[in-house]
């Protein structure tokens, strides 16, 4: 039964399987952006400047929470996509149970912080009084719901991990109209201001992940977590642990980097911190594709090499890189010629400041999206491998060159200075990542020749 809507993708054209894993991610996506914008307009248009802004400046502390949450899902299925490659299914049903433990527990966890410490931390970041409160409202409900947020991804990444990225982007797209359809009337009948956007953002969440597991409890049997999958040994538990809480280190050490900018930001006044959220949420969109094929290569690089497929791994990753790449060269031209365009969209007239500020940003990153491209290609291999170190490794330097930007570049050059925040990120990250994955590749090359001989 579970072949019906799993994928096996250790046999077939590698940049087919890619392109057709990636499509529907691709679409899922962008329109979870659409949403964005929607959202970003509707706070920008109906609840003001300000409470764009206290939105926006919450952006990097959500991403160091939720993101740890989101690094943890995404590394724990990396050991399901090995079993399924492998053709273990007991294992798959294993590493579920696994999976399911391990997140809930953390994601209580982070949800009990993220109440807690919220507006300390806001205001550790200098956010502006102005819109202090607003941010505080808004950041305390979604850090809350993180355990809602943590299964709805685990079981849509569990999904993947067999090959089937179709189906969790038809429940994301879902629970994202519902999120379309609530946030208006929280905002605009109810009139629960900022807090009705976080609302929105839950229920919606919490109902596409009641969906999700009964899509798994109907249609993907071998990933139905059964009570004898629960009678864990602390060696197949610690096996999930040392792959998943390296890349959710990973994304908060990133997020800590996106705080200090921030900081820095608040510095230059609610007008740099609405441009710099608003350019993001266009950008994001940019984005998207280049993610999306960095996340179909580690489903595929998993299966692959739970499969002893390395000569395959390797023909995957070069067809990647022409297809990811070629994207991000059209987009990046794309957004530098049209981004004040897009950027009107979230503020309308009388915001010209902001729309500049956002035009500079969008030039400056658009012409290194393709160092991101390979960025993602090389670190999501990598993950597949089960090889955690080096990314994490990318992920300090992605920490270390965003604090260098934020404490001398702002200083020196104001919102130019923290354009520049991000394509130094990307750098910084993609120099190890690219070492790491050709040696590892090479070494792996060589294992498989002598095994046989």
């Amino acid at each position: 039964m579970a072949k019906d809507v799993t994928k096996d993708m250790t046999q077939g054209s590698p940049a087919k399987l890619i392109l057709f894993f990636t499509l529907p991610l691709i679409a899922g996506n962008i329109f979870q952006q659409l949403y964005g914008f929607i959202d970003t307009l509707l706070v920008g248009r109906f609840l003001g400047v300000e409470a764009l802004a206290a939105v926006g400046c919450t952006g990097c502390l959500m991403f160091l929470m939720v993101g740890f949450v989101i690094g943890l899902s995404a590394g724990l299925t990396i050991i399901t996509g090995q079993r399924f490659g492998a053709k273990d299914y007991e294992g798959v049903h294993r590493s579920a149970a696994a999976c399911l433990v391990i997140a809930l527990v953390v994601g209580v966890v982070m949800a009990i912080l993220g109440v807690l410490f919220s507006r300390q931390l806001l205001i550790l970041m200098q956010t502006p009084p102005e819109i202090l409160d607003g941010a505080v409202a808004f950041i305390t409900i979604i850090s809350g719901g993180i355990p809602i947020s943590t299964v709805f991804m685990l079981e849509g990444n569990l999904v993947r991990a067999l090959g089937d990225s179709k189906h969790p982007t038809i429940i994301l797209t879902t629970a994202l109209i519902i999120n379309i359809i609530l946030e208006p009337l929280f905002l605009l009948i109810f009139q629960w201001g900022i807090p009705g956007a976080a609302w929105a953002i839950l229920v919606a969440q919490g109902i596409g992940a009641i969906i999700c597991i009964a899509y798994i409890w109907l249609k993907v049997p071998v990933l139905k977590v059964r009570r004898q999958d629960f009678y864990l040994d602390w060696k197949f538990l610690k096996q999930h642990i040392m792959v998943a809480l390296p890349m959710a280190f990973q994304t908060s050490i990133i997020a800590i980097g996106a705080v200090i900018l921030q900081v820095a930001l608040n510095g230059l006044g609610p007008v740099a911190v609405a441009s710099y959220a608003a350019a993001q949420k266009v950008e994001t969109i940019a984005l998207m594709p280049m993610m999306s094929f960095g996340i179909a290569m580690a489903a595929y690089t998993a299966q692959n090499y739970g499969a002893g497929k390395i000569e395959r791994i390797s023909q995957g990753v070069k067809q990647c890189i022409y297809m990811s790449g070629s994207f991000s060269i059209l987009i990046g031209i794309f957004n530098v010629l049209l981004g004040s365009k897009l950027m009107y969209l979230f503020v309308g007239d009388g915001q010209q400041q902001v729309i500049e500020y956002g035009q500079i940003y969008l030039s400056v990153t658009g012409c290194c999206y393709w160092v991101l491209a390979l960025l993602f290609i090389y670190r999501n291999t990598l993950q597949g491998l089960g090889k955690s170190f080096v990314p994490t490794l990318a992920g300090v330097m992605e920490l270390i060159m965003r604090a260098v930007v934020a404490i001398w570049f702002v200083a020196g050059f104001g919102f130019l200075g923290a354009s520049w925040a991000s394509p130094a990120a990307w750098i910084g990250s993609c120099v190890p990542l690219t070492i790491a994955y050709y040696y590892t590749m090479r070494k792996m090359h060589k294992a498989a020749c002598k095994n046989i001989q």
